[in-house]
Protein backbone atom coordinates (compact mmCIF):
# COMPACT_ATOMS: atom_id res chain seq x y z
CA UNK A 1 0.00 0.00 0.00
CA UNK A 2 1.14 3.65 -0.62
CA UNK A 3 1.19 6.55 1.38
CA UNK A 4 -0.89 8.10 2.59
CA UNK A 5 -3.37 5.56 3.74
CA UNK A 6 -7.20 5.56 4.41
CA UNK A 7 -5.80 6.18 8.23
CA UNK A 8 -2.83 8.47 8.01
CA UNK A 9 -2.13 11.58 5.56
CA UNK A 10 1.22 11.67 6.25
CA UNK A 11 3.74 11.66 3.75
CA UNK A 12 7.28 9.59 3.92
CA UNK A 13 9.57 11.73 6.05
CA UNK A 14 6.48 13.16 7.84
CA UNK A 15 7.22 10.57 10.85
CA UNK A 16 10.07 9.74 13.13
CA UNK A 17 11.92 6.30 13.06
CA UNK A 18 10.20 5.82 17.30
CA UNK A 19 7.01 6.81 17.98
CA UNK A 20 4.80 7.16 21.25
CA UNK A 21 1.55 5.86 21.02
CA UNK A 22 -1.30 6.91 23.34
CA UNK A 23 -4.70 5.04 23.14
CA UNK A 24 -6.22 8.98 23.55
CA UNK A 25 -5.45 11.13 20.85
CA UNK A 26 -5.64 13.96 22.90
CA UNK A 27 -3.11 12.50 24.98
CA UNK A 28 -0.79 12.50 21.94
CA UNK A 29 -1.38 16.02 21.71
CA UNK A 30 -0.91 17.01 25.37
CA UNK A 31 2.67 15.28 24.45
CA UNK A 32 3.91 16.95 22.06
CA UNK A 33 2.80 20.32 23.17
CA UNK A 34 4.06 19.78 26.24
CA UNK A 35 7.85 17.90 26.05
CA UNK A 36 8.37 18.06 21.85
CA UNK A 37 9.94 21.07 20.39
CA UNK A 38 8.84 22.66 17.18
CA UNK A 39 6.03 19.87 16.72
CA UNK A 40 3.94 20.03 13.67
CA UNK A 41 0.26 17.81 13.09
CA UNK A 42 0.81 15.39 10.55
CA UNK A 43 -2.45 13.72 10.74
CA UNK A 44 -5.72 14.35 11.68
CA UNK A 45 -7.83 11.48 9.79
CA UNK A 46 -10.81 10.26 12.13
CA UNK A 47 -9.30 12.63 14.87
CA UNK A 48 -6.45 10.18 15.38
CA UNK A 49 -3.91 13.09 15.91
CA UNK A 50 -0.22 12.69 15.09
CA UNK A 51 2.35 14.57 15.44
CA UNK A 52 6.31 14.88 14.74
CA UNK A 53 8.90 16.30 16.49
CA UNK A 54 12.52 16.82 18.73
CA UNK A 55 13.24 15.77 21.87
CA UNK A 56 16.51 16.87 23.27
CA UNK A 57 17.47 17.46 19.69
CA UNK A 58 16.53 13.96 18.86
CA UNK A 59 13.19 13.38 16.05
CA UNK A 60 10.20 11.70 18.05
CA UNK A 61 6.81 11.42 16.91
CA UNK A 62 3.67 10.55 19.02
CA UNK A 63 0.28 9.14 17.43
CA UNK A 64 -2.84 7.97 18.75
CA UNK A 65 -3.32 4.39 18.53
CA UNK A 66 -7.51 4.53 19.76
CA UNK A 67 -8.99 1.83 21.46
CA UNK A 68 -8.49 -2.07 21.34
CA UNK A 69 -6.46 -4.69 19.45
CA UNK A 70 -7.91 -3.81 15.72
CA UNK A 71 -7.59 -0.62 16.11
CA UNK A 72 -3.64 -0.66 17.31
CA UNK A 73 -3.06 -2.80 14.60
CA UNK A 74 -4.54 -0.80 11.78
CA UNK A 75 -1.79 1.91 12.70
CA UNK A 76 0.83 -0.10 14.30
CA UNK A 77 0.86 -2.44 10.93
CA UNK A 78 1.31 0.74 8.47
CA UNK A 79 3.64 2.58 10.92
CA UNK A 80 5.82 0.01 10.85
CA UNK A 81 5.15 -1.19 7.17
CA UNK A 82 4.07 1.75 5.21
CA UNK A 83 5.96 5.04 7.01
CA UNK A 84 9.90 3.05 8.07
CA UNK A 85 9.14 3.54 12.04
CA UNK A 86 11.35 1.13 13.90
CA UNK A 87 9.89 1.28 17.58
CA UNK A 88 6.57 1.64 18.64
CA UNK A 89 5.86 2.30 22.87
CA UNK A 90 2.62 2.17 23.75
CA UNK A 91 1.57 4.44 26.62
CA UNK A 92 -1.71 3.73 28.16
CA UNK A 93 -3.62 3.15 30.89
CA UNK A 94 -4.71 -0.38 32.59
CA UNK A 95 -6.81 -1.59 35.41
CA UNK A 96 -4.84 -3.49 38.24
CA UNK A 97 -4.68 -7.39 38.34
CA UNK A 98 -2.04 -7.85 40.83
CA UNK A 99 -3.41 -6.93 44.44
CA UNK A 100 0.04 -5.18 45.21
CA UNK A 101 -0.15 -2.38 42.18
CA UNK A 102 -1.69 1.00 43.19
CA UNK A 103 -3.41 3.78 41.30
CA UNK A 104 -0.19 5.71 39.57
CA UNK A 105 2.27 2.51 39.46
CA UNK A 106 3.68 1.89 36.45
CA UNK A 107 4.19 -2.17 34.50
CA UNK A 108 6.31 -2.36 31.93
CA UNK A 109 4.87 -4.96 29.99
CA UNK A 110 7.33 -7.94 29.33
CA UNK A 111 4.37 -10.03 27.40
CA UNK A 112 1.21 -9.92 26.69
CA UNK A 113 -1.48 -12.58 27.19
CA UNK A 114 -4.47 -12.28 25.41
CA UNK A 115 -8.82 -13.02 25.12
CA UNK A 116 -8.86 -12.41 21.80
CA UNK A 117 -7.94 -14.52 18.28
CA UNK A 118 -5.83 -11.90 16.67
CA UNK A 119 -3.12 -14.21 16.09
CA UNK A 120 -5.45 -16.20 13.45
CA UNK A 121 -4.00 -14.49 10.67
CA UNK A 122 -0.50 -15.05 10.92
CA UNK A 123 -1.69 -19.30 10.42
CA UNK A 124 0.57 -20.61 12.92
CA UNK A 125 1.10 -24.26 14.29
CA UNK A 126 0.36 -22.85 17.61
CA UNK A 127 0.14 -20.50 20.36
CA UNK A 128 2.13 -17.38 20.02
CA UNK A 129 3.62 -15.49 23.14
CA UNK A 130 3.29 -11.58 22.20
CA UNK A 131 6.45 -10.15 23.93
CA UNK A 132 8.38 -6.78 23.84
CA UNK A 133 11.65 -5.92 22.72
CA UNK A 134 14.21 -6.69 25.73
CA UNK A 135 16.59 -3.47 24.63
CA UNK A 136 13.48 -1.44 25.76
CA UNK A 137 12.08 -3.27 28.83
CA UNK A 138 16.22 -3.44 29.81
CA UNK A 139 15.94 0.54 29.39
CA UNK A 140 12.56 1.38 30.56
CA UNK A 141 13.11 -0.38 34.13
CA UNK A 142 16.72 1.60 34.10
CA UNK A 143 15.05 4.95 33.96
CA UNK A 144 12.08 3.39 36.10
CA UNK A 145 15.29 3.00 38.74
CA UNK A 146 17.07 6.23 38.28
CA UNK A 147 13.79 8.08 38.26
CA UNK A 148 12.42 6.39 41.80
CA UNK A 149 9.08 5.59 40.81
CA UNK A 150 6.50 2.36 41.98
CA UNK A 151 6.81 -0.13 38.92
CA UNK A 152 6.34 -3.64 38.23
CA UNK A 153 7.54 -5.83 35.26
CA UNK A 154 5.61 -8.81 34.16
CA UNK A 155 3.06 -10.11 31.80
CA UNK A 156 -0.75 -8.34 31.17
CA UNK A 157 -3.63 -9.11 29.83
CA UNK A 158 -4.89 -7.67 26.35
CA UNK A 159 -8.34 -8.37 26.41
CA UNK A 160 -11.16 -7.63 23.56
CA UNK A 161 -13.41 -6.82 26.50
CA UNK A 162 -13.97 -3.60 28.52
CA UNK A 163 -17.27 -4.64 29.45
CA UNK A 164 -16.15 -8.06 31.03
CA UNK A 165 -18.46 -10.58 31.85
CA UNK A 166 -16.36 -13.55 31.83
CA UNK A 167 -15.66 -12.87 35.71
CA UNK A 168 -12.31 -14.30 34.55
CA UNK A 169 -9.87 -11.80 35.77
CA UNK A 170 -9.54 -13.91 39.04
CA UNK A 171 -7.91 -16.98 37.26
CA UNK A 172 -5.41 -14.48 35.36
CA UNK A 173 -4.62 -13.33 38.37
CA UNK A 174 -3.30 -16.97 39.49
CA UNK A 175 -1.07 -16.89 36.45
CA UNK A 176 0.73 -13.63 37.90
CA UNK A 177 -0.96 -11.31 35.04
CA UNK A 178 0.09 -7.35 36.44
CA UNK A 179 -2.78 -5.97 34.65
CA UNK A 180 -5.70 -5.76 31.79
CA UNK A 181 -5.32 -3.43 28.78
CA UNK A 182 -6.84 -3.62 25.19
CA UNK A 183 -3.76 -2.81 22.76
CA UNK A 184 -0.10 -4.22 24.17
CA UNK A 185 -0.57 -8.04 22.53
CA UNK A 186 -1.68 -6.48 18.58
CA UNK A 187 1.38 -3.71 18.79
CA UNK A 188 3.90 -6.71 20.16
CA UNK A 189 2.65 -9.50 17.15
CA UNK A 190 2.72 -6.56 14.70
CA UNK A 191 6.11 -5.93 15.74
CA UNK A 192 7.34 -9.35 15.50
CA UNK A 193 5.67 -9.59 12.19
CA UNK A 194 7.48 -6.54 10.95
CA UNK A 195 10.58 -7.45 12.74
CA UNK A 196 10.65 -4.21 14.59
CA UNK A 197 10.41 -2.90 18.33
CA UNK A 198 7.58 -2.27 20.70
CA UNK A 199 7.26 -2.23 24.20
CA UNK A 200 3.83 -1.35 26.47
CA UNK A 201 4.28 0.85 29.55
CA UNK A 202 1.08 1.27 31.57
CA UNK A 203 0.37 3.31 34.19
CA UNK A 204 -2.26 1.66 36.70
CA UNK A 205 -5.64 3.69 36.74
CA UNK A 206 -8.52 1.71 37.97
CA UNK A 207 -8.88 -1.42 39.83
CA UNK A 208 -11.62 -3.61 38.47
CA UNK A 209 -11.56 -5.74 41.90
CA UNK A 210 -12.17 -2.70 44.37
CA UNK A 211 -14.07 -0.37 41.81
CA UNK A 212 -11.10 2.30 42.07
CA UNK A 213 -10.76 4.39 39.64
CA UNK A 214 -9.06 7.72 38.45
CA UNK A 215 -11.41 10.34 35.90
CA UNK A 216 -11.08 10.82 32.56
CA UNK A 217 -9.76 14.23 32.82
CA UNK A 218 -6.89 12.52 34.58
CA UNK A 219 -5.93 10.04 32.41
CA UNK A 220 -5.91 12.06 29.91
CA UNK A 221 -3.46 14.82 31.38
CA UNK A 222 -1.69 13.14 34.25
CA UNK A 223 0.22 10.33 33.46
CA UNK A 224 3.30 12.27 32.94
CA UNK A 225 5.91 9.88 35.03
CA UNK A 226 4.78 7.02 32.26
CA UNK A 227 5.08 9.55 29.73
CA UNK A 228 9.00 10.84 30.71
CA UNK A 229 9.89 7.74 31.00
CA UNK A 230 8.62 6.60 27.23
CA UNK A 231 10.65 9.76 26.25
CA UNK A 232 13.89 8.63 28.01
CA UNK A 233 13.76 5.71 25.81
CA UNK A 234 14.07 8.20 22.30
CA UNK A 235 17.50 7.88 20.48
Amino acid sequence: MSVPTPHNNAKLGDIAKTVLMPGDPLRAKLLAQTYLTDAVCYNQVRGMLGYTGTFQGVPVSVQGSGMGMPSMGIYSHELFNFYGVDSIIRIGSAGAVDPSLKIGDIVVAMSSCTTSSYAAQYHLPGSFAPTASFDLVRRAVQSCEEKALRYKVGTVLTSDWFYDESQGLPEWQKMGVLAVEMESAALYMEAARAKKQALCLLTISDNPFTGEAVSAQVRQNAFTQMMEVALSLVK
